[in-house]
């Protein structure tokens, strides 16, 4: 089922002129695997379910991995999907949205805020930017964020790109307000 496994790590060091210390970094974890729906109306989508439930650990463990921290340093995360040509857009939902959530919250220790997704199709090459958001409070908007991938390969006519962000921080030089990380406290998923 999964052709292809990548990590990307982002690193950022200067912005505006600005030294970052320590580093502002971002992961991907990305899966190009085979799309078992492709070319064809499939009523019960539990396959794919059942794929973005073993996908969520397995790539949000890989993702924390990448970054060299322990699942409770991850401060925010982010999924998307890409479906090729042959496929829908609800094959990418299935995937994302009924079980992944899961095993991903717990690759990243909590997670009490929702995963923010994003979903499309396109072909070989096509990129999406996976939005980001603090895992345990959704009004950390220093962690409002995204990180584009793409698989220069992927997703041919029957595969799906499936994507995983974690981050050990927020964006560089943040200072719109909101609540801090420090602040967060992660019971109801906004504060």
């Amino acid at each position: 089922m999964i052709r292809k496994l990548l990590i990307t790590i982002e690193e950022t060091h200067r912005e505006a002129g600005e030294t970052i210390s320590p580093p502002t970094r971002k992961a991907a974890a990305i899966a190009v695997i085979h799309n078992p729906c492709a070319a064809r109306h499939v009523a019960d989508l539990s396959e794919l379910i059942a794929i973005g439930e073993m996908l969520g650990g397995l790539l949000g463990a890989r993702a924390v991995a990448a970054l060299g921290i322990t699942p409770g340093q991850v401060q925010s995360y982010g999924k998307a999907a890409i479906v090729g040509e042959d496929g829908e857009l609800e094959h990418a939902a299935a995937i994302l949205h009924p079980r992944l959530g899961a095993p991903l919250r717990r690759a990243v220790e909590k997670g009490a805020a929702l995963i923010p997704s994003a979903k499309k199709r396109g072909t070989m090459g096509t990129a999406i930017d996976v939005p980001l958001g603090h895992k345990d409070a959704a009004y950390v908007s220093s962690h409002f964020d995204a990180m584009e991938i793409h698989v220069p390969d992927a997703p041919r006519r029957d595969e799906i790109v499936v994507a995983v962000v974690v981050t050990d921080s927020g964006r560089p030089l943040p200072r719109i307000g909101g609540l801090s990380d420090a602040e967060a406290e992660g019971r109801d998923g906004l504060r």
